[in-house]
């Protein structure tokens, strides 16, 4: 997923495609880091702020959380969009304080209604 030359974040796991349309939070409430962030149309995890423990990809319930390294090739754009969701809201230190955000990166922004059946 990284380049030669890539500034290297904290981030380990992000948040792909099944989460599009679905928000349903569970990951949210296992992150003991507060650093899923919630956007218009799926959540995101921020890049400096996720310390690794890896407590949110059993709880999410469409499996869309996965170890950066370890996500299927169809949905490496995700690993770009997790990182440049933040690129405006640099690192506020906690997604409740925050709160839901009424945008999403350009990619999740421009991609058709998910199919919910």
């Amino acid at each position: 997923m990284r380049g030669a030359g890539d500034i290297i974040t904290g981030m380990t796991y992000i948040i792909a495609q099944p989460c599009v349309d679905v928000l349903d939070r569970s990951c949210v409430e296992e992150c003991p880091v507060d650093c899923i962030y919630e956007g218009k149309r799926m959540l995101y995890i921020h890049p400096d702020e996720c310390v690794d423990c890896g407590a949110c990809e059993p709880a999410c319930p469409v499996e869309a959380i996965f170890y950066e390294d370890d996500t299927p090739e169809e949905w490496a754009e995700y690993y770009d969009a997790n990182v440049g969701f933040f690129d405006n809201l640099g690192s506020p230190g906690g997604a409740m304080k925050l709160g839901p955000q009424d945008f999403d990166h350009p990619f999740v922004a421009a991609l058709p209604p998910q199919n919910q059946e």
